[in-house]
């Protein structure tokens, strides 16, 4: 009887029939018309919907407040708690409805005035806290960077310096990342079956607070977006395309509306809301796919043999550009830390600025670009450290870790509704 009740109040307040044969299936449904609702209220919530178009226009022409849509949450929340399930997957979806939720009701209080720290937001909207770290940590490894690099110039001018080195010339940029996304892909699909159709569109763009993105559009396809604002290093070639491609953000997209969208019929998964946990997996398994496409010196190799020429870029200097590379990946965690203390309260924009190029080594605008990202994504940053070792620790945990065993694990992960914390 309770059960009608809320399933009632949820659709009276929606505005929507209750006649549904699985309970579930019509709280998947409110879900997304309710994630479309609060996408009105914040333009970048809704990060991809591929789901029935009229869903969106009535989204877009019958505007609801946020009160309402953090009341609809709440009861939708108590519907999923009450429900069970047998097998895996249907429980990892009543887990992924129920902490998409909650993440979404915390959203909405956030749209509507509530104040939260920066680990207060991390747990609320990504369902984990990210590690904490003293920023002495890391002035060991500054350290031996300054000692790899030779001179007696500060080390933010000598890595500034050194990194110059390996820019793409703006007019190689097409060709190099041609060359890096189809590497990409190549490997993917060694070990992982892509739907048939899928494609993507690569653009160049500018003025954004990203240095990449993945639009994807359903019907496995994605807009790939590169930012040109600021240099690119060769590195992010590679880094880039299995991030946003494969097996990143365009294959976990395509993935998922394959195997829960169009085989379930699970339309959760048409919908994609950027400030909640799911974006933990997206990019910490995009970041993790780096590794997973280009293992142990794979990525280095390929770099100084296919990528350096293209770019005009002398190979000679790969071995010393991969120390730095590894040294400087120790450093991954300071972007939390700071960003951590700025969002808190605890430093202002000129000293995060100033902090930012300290620790990360990187210009005066580039580390603007970084506090724009903060001041616009909050606590995300976690995602991509924090996500990607959580990632990481759940494929290695798996019995096989033949690289076949890995992949096979790594793409399970793609395709269920897996968040944070069913990562055990």
């Amino acid at each position: 009887m309770k059960n009608k009740i809320l399933i009632l109040i949820a659709s009276w307040l929606f505005s929507t029939s209750v006649f549904a044969i699985n309970l579930v299936d019509e709280v998947s449904e409110q879900y997304v018309k309710l994630v479309l609702a609060l996408g009105e209220h914040d333009p970048g919530y809704v990060d991809a919907y591929y789901g029935p178009k009229e869903w969106q226009v009535k989204a877009s022409s019958k505007k609801m407040a946020l009160t309402k849509i953090i009341l609809v949450a709440k009861n939708l929340q108590q519907l999923i708690k009450q429900q069970s399930a047998n097998d895996e997957m249907s429980k990892l979806r009543l887990n992924y409805l129920q902490v998409q939720l909650s993440a979404l009701h915390a959203r909405a209080e956030i749209l509507n005035g509530k104040k939260l720290d920066f680990d207060q937001q991390s747990l609320a909207l990504y369902d984990t806290e990210s590690p904490h770290f003293k920023l002495s940590k890391f002035d060991i490894i500054l350290q031996a960077l300054d000692e790899l690099l030779p001179g007696a110039e500060p080390l933010i001018v000598k890595a500034k310096k050194f990194n110059d080195q390996f820019i793409i010339p703006k007019d190689k940029l097409a060709a190099v990342f041609d060359i890096a996304i189809k590497a990409c892909r190549e490997r993917t699909m060694r070990f992982i079956e892509l739907p048939e159709n899928e494609n993507f569109q690569l653009e160049f763009v500018t003025g954004k607070p990203w240095s990449g993105y993945n639009w994807y559009k359903g019907g496995s396809f994605s807009l790939i977006q590169v930012n040109t604002e600021y240099p690119i290093n060769i590195s992010r070639a590679i880094d880039l395309g299995c991030h946003e491609g494969y097996p990143g953000h365009h294959t976990y997209n395509a993935l998922l509306e394959a195997n829960l969208v169009k085989k379930r019929n699970w339309k959760e998964f048409s919908i994609y809301p950027l400030y909640s946990p799911q974006s933990l997996i997206a990019e910490g398994s995009a970041n993790y796919g780096i590794e997973m496409a280009f293992p142990g010196n794979e990525k280095i190799n390929f770099e100084k043999e296919s990528l350096f020429p293209v770019a005009g870029i002398d190979p000679s200097l790969a071995d010393r550009y991969q120390k730095y590379a590894k040294l400087a990946s120790k450093l991954k965690y300071v972007g939390n830390e700071l960003a951590r203390l700025y969002l808190n309260g605890q430093i202002d924009k000129i000293e995060a600025i100033k902090l930012v190029q300290e620790y990360t080594l990187v210009g005066a605008q580039k580390a603007a670009q970084r506090i724009d990202f903060w001041d616009t994504y909050g606590a995300y940053v976690i995602n991509y450290n924090w996500g990607k070792d959580m990632v990481k620790n759940w494929v290695e945990s798996g019995q096989d870790q033949s690289p076949k065993g890995r992949w096979k694990r790594f793409a399970k992960l793609l395709s269920s509704p897996r968040l944070p914390s069913t990562l055990n």
